[in-house]
C-alpha cells in the first residue's frame, strides 16, 4: 500500500477511534504532527541506503518520534520509534528492529512519550503463566519502584510494569486470523 499524509491521518484516527481511554487519546493528539516524508538511513543494508519514512508523532521532551515506513521493517511492522536528532543531524536512522510495531498504538505504548502518563501498573505472572495486575495505576517511575520491591519479596514470580489500556476492537475468531501478508 502506498501511503500519503491523508492516508496516515486516517490510519491513526481509526486506531484512536477504538481506544477508550481519553487521557491517552488527548496525550497522543498533542504530540501528533502533520505527516512529513523524510529519508532515513537503513543501517542494515549498503552504506548510504535510505528509505522513505513518514514522521507522524514528535515528542520533543524525549527527542523521539514515531514514523511509518513500508520498507525496512515494514510492511509487517511499519510503525517505528526513532530519534528525532538535533539541529545539526536530523532524521538519521530507522533504528533497530525492536523499535518497530504492527500498529501505531503498539509503538506509542512502547515510547518514551507514554511513560509520562499515569497508566502504569505492576503485573505479576505466576508459574502457570497467568498475568494479572496487582496495583492500581501510577506513574512510570513509581510503578517500576514497586516492581523492584515485588521482585525482592517474591523472586519465584515474575513482575513487570505494564498498562491495561485496551482498544475496543473485538478479538478476531481463530479462523479470521492471518498474517499481514496473507500467509497462514
Amino acid at each position: 500500500m502506498s501511503v500519503d499524509a491523508e492516508t496516515l491521518k486516517t490510519l491513526i484516527a481509526r486506531e484512536l477511534g477504538h481506544l477508550s481511554d481519553e487521557r491517552v487519546k488527548e496525550h497522543i493528539r498533542r504530540l501528533l504532527v502533520v505527516p512529513e516524508a523524510v529519508m532515513r538511513n537503513w543501517d542494515y543494508g549498503k552504506p548510504g541506503e535510505q528509505y522513505l519514512c513518514w514522521t507522524v508523532l514528535n515528542d520533543i521532551d524525549s527527542n523521539t518520534g514515531i514514523v511509518y515506513c513500508e520498507s525496512g521493517f515494514g510492511p509487517r511492522n511499519p510503525w517505528g520509534l526513532v530519534w528525532l536528532g538535533s539541529e545539526d543531524v536530523k532524521h538519521t536512522s530507522i533504528g533497530m528492529d525492536s523499535g518497530w510495531f504492527s500498529t501505531f498504538l503498539d509503538a506509542f505504548f512502547d515510547s518514551f512519550a507514554a511513560t509520562r502518563l499515569p497508566i502504569w501498573r505492576v503485573f505479576r505472572t505466576n508459574s502457570s503463566g497467568i498475568r494479572e495486575a496487582i496495583t492500581g495505576e501510577g506513574t512510570w517511575e513509581a510503578t517500576w519502584g514497586r516492581v523492584s520491591e515485588c521482585r525482592q519479596k517474591d523472586p519465584a514470580s515474575r513482575y513487570d510494569c505494564g498498562h491495561n489500556i485496551a482498544d475496543a476492537r473485538p478479538e478476531p475468531d481463530d479462523d479470521q486470523v492471518s498474517s499481514p501478508m496473507g500467509i497462514p
